[in-house]
């Protein structure tokens, strides 16, 4: 282990990452030597050129897990297992052609997915949201709200009952949180996606699932699990998380006061800023070196872990020499991933719609929406993978219920 390796974990990584990436590039370079919990050596790539050159090498920086040479070194019960994972037969563990079959199949079974279908049904879920809470005049549109969402929808368009979103929410953030409750929260999705599985198979639907399993590229009904809970981590957490933070950025910056009072042409240029400045996605594990090799002045050596610093490398210096030139409609950002293993495209464009539709229907039936707490109270979830607030309480002009009325 590098004597001055920076742990990756603590306070800053919720109160003020954007200087604590800068303060490792400017001791460390592009390539951070980090420790994981229980003194777990990796690697940080902060740098924009060197994340391109590691996700854009699927040979010399593979994708698959079992290349770990600190695999002797973890216990069972390590709490980072379902973020990083042994042998689990899913498409973050694939490569080569089998992880593009894999990537195609995902593909296909999402790209079905009828836009105004989608949009409806975000609509529908984000009006029942609102409905408990648009009387009271007050809500955290975190946990009443921007946590819920995503999931529902996506559980939705898999072919769940809307009465299991609550229970895979729970589960979902305690897989991704990395604490003590992740290998449980872990289980309990993997069980839901098997009996989901075994559902479709016997009573075929007009869903993601059923679609999947229509595939003829040979895949198990493991692989198939795996996928779908891969798809549904991915899918939600972030989302929920770009919608979070593109509210807090609404409602504490000056810039996107008019789109509060019915404004909407900002909505999409917040959204796209949260993804350069405070991308939900910050760190990703991983890949691991196939071979002895040099990365940004540093030796890498054979089975080393690679973690991609995406929020890091997106506010590389070298490359953001003008802020305003790279936000805006600007889309090079490494939120999404870069390479063969990138988000792939129509899960890109799921995610946008949610979270577009769930900006827009807070805006439009919460009049006066405020903060009701100091913005820079404000605290964010514990983890250094995902970047999401713990709360954000905002007070406006009760108003009644829509009930199964359309806007």
């Amino acid at each position: 282990m590098t004597p001055d390796a920076v742990p990756l974990s603590g306070p800053r990584f919720q109160t003020d990452p954007a200087s604590l990436y800068r303060e490792m590039r400017s001791k460390h370079g592009a390539v951070t030597p980090v420790v994981l919990d229980g003194d777990i050596p990796a690697w940080l790539v902060l740098g924009y050129r060197e994340l391109h050159q590691v996700t854009g090498d699927p040979v010399l920086f593979s994708r698959d897990s079992e290349l770990w040479n600190q695999w002797e070194n973890i216990p069972d019960d390590w709490p980072l297992l379902p973020m990083i994972g042994r042998k689990q037969p899913s498409i973050l563990y694939t490569v080569g052609d089998r992880h593009r079959q894999r990537a195609a199949m995902l593909g296909n079974a999402l790209e079905m997915v009828e836009p105004s279908d989608l949009h409806r049904h975000a609509e529908k879920f984000a009006d029942q949201l609102l409905d408990a809470v648009c009387v009271e005049g007050r809500a955290d549109l975190i946990a009443d709200y921007a946590m819920l969402l995503p999931v529902r929808v996506l559980a939705h368009l898999y072919g769940f009952a809307d009465d299991k979103g609550l229970g895979l929410v729970t589960a979902l953030n305690d897989m991704i949180d990395g604490g003590e409750r992740a290998i449980a929260g872990q289980s309990h999705v993997a069980t839901s996606m098997t009996q989901l599985l075994a559902e479709r198979r016997a009573r075929p639907a007009d869903d993601v699932v059923t679609r999947m399993l229509a595939d003829t590229s040979g895949f198990s009904d493991e692989e198939i699990t795996q996928d779908l809970m891969v798809m549904l981590a991915a899918g939600h957490q972030p989302t929920a998380d770009w919608i979070g933070n593109s509210l807090h950025l609404m409602l504490t910056d000056e810039r996107f006061a008019a789109s509060l009072f019915g404004g909407r042409d900002n909505i999409g240029v917040a959204m796209n800023e949260v993804l350069w400045e405070d991308s939900p996605t910050q760190n990703v594990a991983g890949r691991w070196a196939s071979r002895d090799t040099q990365l940004g002045g540093r030796r890498i050596q054979s089975g080393d872990l690679m973690l991609l610093g995406l929020q890091g490398a997106n506010s590389d210096p070298q490359v953001r020499t003008d802020a305003s030139v790279l936000t805006g409609g600007n889309n090079a950002h490494l939120s999404f991933g870069h390479g063969e293993h990138r988000c792939p495209f129509p899960a890109q464009e799921i995610a946008e719609v949610i979270a577009r539709t769930g900006i827009e229907a807070v805006l439009d039936r919460l009049p006066d929406i405020d903060l009701t707490v100091p913005a820079e109270s404000l605290t964010r979830r514990p983890s250094p993978w995902l970047r999401g607030l713990s709360a954000l309480p905002v007070r406006f002009t009760p108003t009644r219920p829509l009930g199964n009325s359309s806007r």
